[in-house]
């Protein structure tokens, strides 16, 4: 069996679900991943995200979103029934889950809301200034040596 590094791909991905880690688990991951709730995550701007997840039967106050240990943890937990039902076909899944996503570096929910069956979480993706790019002014030998002697006392006070 092949091994395939994913590692340079790590660096490349944005968000919150990294790609590559995903396929690196599919191909050594011998049991299989919970599919249980259905969910989308869309791009709703060049640096926001929304994650929707179908929680048909579930009231707002059975649900739960975390932020922890950079994942998001939604979890479900249906409240016993007290009226006695007597169905014909149950269909709908009102099964108590645990969904966690890998949040990347610099992202953070902004907010949740729910709505017709369907949960939907907010994320933005934050890059400090730090860490965004910066552009160096490009100018004359001279002009350089000159700041370069101004901030040197600067520098060397403290």
């Amino acid at each position: 069996m092949r091994n395939f590094d994913f590692a340079p791909l790590y660096r490349a991905t944005v968000g919150f679900d990294r790609i590559a880690d995903l396929m690196d688990r599919a191909l050594t991951a011998d049991v299989a991943q919970p599919t249980y709730p259905p969910y989308n995550i869309e791009k709703t701007a060049e640096d926001a995200y929304r994650i929707s997840i179908a929680v048909a039967g579930f009231a707002p106050d059975e649900l739960s979103v975390e932020v922890k240990d950079g994942a998001l943890h939604v979890t479900a937990r249906k409240a016993p029934e007290t009226a006695e039902k007597t169905y014909l076909h149950r269909g709908i899944a009102t099964r108590a889950f645990d969904r966690r996503f890998a949040l990347a570096d610099h992202v953070r929910v902004t907010g949740a809301s729910h709505e017709h069956g369907m949960l939907h979480i907010d994320l933005v993706r934050e890059t400090p200034e730090a860490l965004k790019p910066r552009r160096i002014e490009i100018g004359r030998r001279a002009d350089v040596e000159a700041k370069a002697v101004e901030a040197a006392p600067e520098v060397l006070a403290n």
